[in-house]
């Protein structure tokens, strides 16, 4: 077989007119594939850099963008304002500030989940904290326990919830689980098999299914939530998922990462996106759940999600309107640090403006490529008076955003184009000035232990200023 290549690359190369034959179908696919994106009607940075980038791709780049490239999903998106039609009427007594206000009235327009409050919220950071916590409340789980997360190892952190799960369905608990197909992908069927076993339901979210070819794969939209909800009593979310990745008394290397444990009212609307997500993902109808009776709290609290299923960018938007809402600081923290135009100007215009702004993010992250990215923003923003802190050596991997004394923004979001366009994400906003003051500690006792980037750092032509013009080029498309 092979000695027949050379033959046939000759027979190829003596075509007649063969170069105007290539160009033509070139030229052919650049229109189509063109015609495709300009119809996503994206930001013009992101159009053109798909073109310019599919285009170096002849017919490569078509299946690049198939798989990969960004859409809409639009039945989901009916399905939740049906769903949330039955939420209740927002809390009464609570005095927030105007600019508190308007950014809950922002959630409630973007998403449909209206302002509400907390019983009680605690601020667990590192998986230690959070799977202690968490196994212990599924330990005293009656009715009902319901888990989503983008990362679901098999390993010992994986396997110890497995088994405790295990033990409260065969004990009557209904467990259902749901993971994102290309997250927990090496989390196998026999992994499983003990928990279907015990009664509990198992679900993936945009699995990939290879009869139906026709249509376009979801490979590109996940779930990158993090919820879990126990008899709607007891919420978790935020960044950790379920891995020894994250757990600092397995490995010295885990992650520094940050969760919610939240009891009330809040508690509702976390399990509202569960429902709707594991409707979406199974093709049940919608479940018919039992909540306690109203725990009006102290914590003013509003979970905001967003995703593929809606133009309105809920997370980006909350984010942006909370920097400009701010009088005095702005401390974000995130692992991904590759901002949209109107996230960048308003950490810019903050700083311009003589509030106290601080950027958190790993010294290296997990993506080489993401790092060199988020670098590129370096010089405008230190420019501006941002004050930018790189943690290490530990991956840095909490999600935060603080402004001024009472507003407070936690989630499994990054503050990247994928977490607020392409992923679906959940974060919980808060008002309230002791919580504000807890993450604003450690926030400061993170920032001590982390290097402040300096504008005269040596930055070499070849192994900084050239990789991060490059990745910046592309930093749409992250």
């Amino acid at each position: 077989m092979l000695d027949l290549l050379p033959d046939l690359w000759r027979d190829l190369l003596a075509i007649p007119h063969l170069g105007l034959y290539l160009t033509i179908g070139w030229a052919v696919y650049l229109l189509g594939l063109g015609f495709w994106i300009v119809l996503q009607k994206r930001e013009p940075v992101a159009t053109i850099s798909w073109l310019i980038s599919l285009a170096a791709l002849p017919y490569i780049g078509f299946l690049i963008y198939y798989f990969f490239g960004p859409l809409r999903i639009h039945r989901q998106r009916l399905r939740r304002v049906r769903a949330r039609a039955s939420l209740p009427a927002p809390p009464a007594g609570l005095t927030p500030s105007p600019e508190a206000i308007e950014l809950a009235k922002l959630g409630q327009a973007t998403t449909g989940l209206p302002p509400t409050t907390a019983t009680d919220v605690r601020l667990l950071i590192d998986g230690g904290a959070k799977y202690t916590a968490l196994l212990a409340d599924i330990a005293q789980a009656r009715e009902h326990i319901h888990l989503e997360y983008y990362i679901y190892l098999p390993d010992r952190t994986g396997t110890a919830l497995r088994d405790a799960l295990i033990e409260r369905a065969r004990a009557g608990v209904k467990v259902r689980l749901l993971m994102d197909a290309v997250g927990s992908g090496q989390t196998s069927r026999r992994f499983i098999k003990p928990l279907l076993e015990a009664g509990a339901e198992v679900a993936w979210f945009h699995p990939m299914k290879l009869r139906w070819f026709w249509r376009r794969p979801w490979l590109n939209l996940r779930t990158h939530r993090k919820i879990v909800v126990i008899d709607g009593r007891v919420g978790y979310t935020g960044g950790i998922n379920i891995t020894d990745e994250e757990d600092e008394r397995l490995r010295e290397d885990a992650y520094r990462d940050l969760h919610l444990r939240l009891e009330g009212d809040v508690v509702r609307e976390l399990e509202l996106v569960f429902t709707e997500d594991w409707c979406y993902a199974t093709g049940q109808p919608p479940l018919k759940m039992q909540h306690p009776p109203p725990q009006p709290g102290r914590v003013a609290s509003q979970v905001v999600s967003s995703g593929p299923d809606s133009p309105w960018e809920a997370i980006h938007r909350v984010h942006v309107g909370a920097i400009h809402a701010a009088q005095r600081r702005v401390w974000l923290v995130t692992p991904y640090f590759v901002p949209s135009e109107a996230a960048r100007m308003a950490l810019t215009s903050a700083a311009l403006g003589g509030l106290d702004v601080r950027l958190l993010v790993p010294k290296l992250s997990d993506s080489r490529l993401v790092t060199y990215a988020a670098r590129s923003y370096f010089d405008e923003l230190l420019d501006a008076g941002v004050k930018i802190h790189e943690y290490g050596p530990r991956m840095l991997h909490s999600k935060a955003l603080l402004c001024d004394d009472k507003m407070a923004i936690i989630g499994s979001a990054n503050f990247d184009h994928r977490s607020f366009r392409l992923n679906f994400e959940i974060s919980v906003m808060f008002y309230n000035e002791q919580l504000a003051g807890e993450l604003a500690t450690l926030i400061q006792e993170e920032c001590s232990r982390a290097p402040r980037v300096r504008p005269d750092r040596e930055r070499s032509l070849w192994r900084a200023r050239l990789p991060e013009a490059l990745a910046r080029l592309v930093s749409p498309l992250l």
